[in-house]
C-alpha cells in the first residue's frame, strides 16, 4: 500500500490498516488519529509530527522509524518493535507500551508521563530529559521486569513513577527528579544518582550496592532493608530517611546528612561517616564495627546497644547522647 492510498482511505473514514506493509513510507504530519495499524510493518517510515493519538500499533514493527514530535497520546504499542526508533520529543503520555522493544531507542524530551512500560524494553534507550511521571515500569511479575539497563535517564522526571524490580542497574540517572517514586526491590547497582531527588522515595530492599549518590537528596525515603553497600552517599541528604536493617558496610557517607534518620539494626562496618550530621539519629542496635565517626555530630543521637567497641569517635559530638552502656555523652 502506497502513503497516498492509506491518506486517501483514511479520509474516507476507514480506519483498520491491520497488517499493511508501509515501510519506508513518508507519513510525516499526517493526521491519523484513532488508526488501525496493528501488525503493520512500519520500519524506516518517517511519522515525525504526525498525529497518532489513540492508534492502534500494537505489534507493529517500527524499527529505525523517524517519530520525532509525533503524537502517540493514549496509542497502543503493546508488542511493538521500536529498535533504534527517533522519538525525540515524542508525545506518549498515557500510551500503552507493555512488552514493547524500545532498545537504543532515542527518547531525548519525550513525554511518557502515565504511560504502561511494564515489561518493556528500554535497554540502552536515550531518555535525557524525558518525562515518566507517573509511569509504570513495576514488576509484572518473577520472571519478566522492565529493562532499562544502559539507558541514559540523565535529568529526567520520573515523579511518582512506578519502577517496582525494575532493572536499573549502572543506569545514567544524575539530577533525575525520582521523588514520591517507588523503586521496591529495583536494582540500582552501580547507577549513577548524583545530584538526583530521591525525596520521600520508596526504596524498600532495593539494591543500590557501589552506586553514586553524591549529593542526592533522600530525604524522608524510605530505605528499609535496602541494600547500600560500598555506595558512594558523599554530602547526600538523609534527613528522616528510614533505614532499618539496611546493608550500608564500607558506604561513603563523608559529608552526609543523616539528622532524624531511622538506622536500627543498620549494618554500617568499616563504612566512612566523618563528618557526617546524626544529630537526634536512631542507631539503636546498629553495627558500626571499624566504621570512622571522626568529627560526625551525634548530638542527642540514640546509640543504645549499638556496637561501637571499634569504631573510631575521634572528634566526635556526643552531647546528649545515649550510648550503649545506657550512659549519656557529655562531650
Amino acid at each position: 500500500m502506497t502513503p497516498q492510498e492509506l491518506l486517501q482511505r483514511y479520509a474516507q473514514r476507514e480506519t483498520h490498516f491491520g497488517g499493511e506493509n508501509l515501510a519506508g513510507a513518508c507519513l510525516a504530519f499526517a493526521d491519523l488519529i484513532g488508526i488501525d495499524l496493528s501488525r503493520a510493518d512500519l520500519r524506516h517510515a518517517n511519522l515525525s509530527l504526525a498525529y497518532l493519538n489513540r492508534a492502534n500499533l500494537s505489534k507493529a514493527a517500527l524499527d529505525h522509524a523517524l517519530l520525532s514530535g509525533v503524537n502517540l497520546s493514549q496509542a497502543v504499542l503493546t508488542g511493538a518493535s521500536l529498535n533504534d526508533a527517533d522519538l525525540h520529543g515524542a508525545i506518549l503520555a498515557g500510551a500503552d507500551l507493555r512488552s514493547a522493544t524500545l532498545t537504543l531507542a532515542d527518547l531525548l524530551d519525550a513525554n511518557l508521563s502515565d504511560a504502561d512500560l511494564r515489561n518493556a524494553d528500554l535497554g540502552g534507550a536515550n531518555l535525557t530529559g524525558a518525562c515518566l511521571r507517573g509511569a509504570n515500569l513495576r514488576e509484572e511479575n518473577r520472571r519478566y521486569t522492565a529493562n532499562l539497563r544502559g539507558a541514559t535517564l540523565h535529568k529526567a522526571d520520573l515523579r511518582g513513577a512506578n519502577l517496582t524490580g525494575a532493572d536499573l542497574s549502572r543506569v545514567d540517572l544524575r539530577e533525575a527528579d525520582l521523588s514520591e517514586a517507588t523503586l521496591r526491590s529495583a536494582n540500582l547497582s552501580g547507577a549513577d544518582l548524583s545530584g538526583a531527588n530521591l525525596r520521600g522515595a520508596f526504596l524498600t530492599e532495593a539494591d543500590l550496592s557501589q552506586a553514586h549518590l553524591r549529593y542526592a537528596n533522600l530525604a524522608n525515603a524510605k530505605l528499609e532493608r535496602a541494600i547500600l553497600t560500598e555506595a558512594d552517599l558523599q554530602h547526600a541528604v538523609l534527613r528522616s530517611a528510614v533505614l532499618p536493617d539496611a546493608q550500608m558496610t564500607r558506604a561513603e557517607l563523608k559529608g552526609a546528612i543523616l539528622a532524624f534518620a531511622q538506622l536500627s539494626r543498620a549494618d554500617l562496618s568499616r563504612a566512612n561517616l566523618q563528618g557526617a550530621d546524626l544529630q537526634h539519629a536512631q542507631l539503636t542496635d546498629a553495627y558500626l564495627a571499624r566504621a570512622s565517626l571522626v568529627d560526625a555530630n551525634l548530638t542527642e543521637a540514640s546509640l543504645v546497644r549499638a556496637e561501637l567497641s571499634s569504631t573510631d569517635l575521634a572528634g566526635a559530638i556526643l552531647q546528649g547522647a545515649m550510648m550503649p552502656d545506657g550512659s549519656v555523652g557529655d562531650r
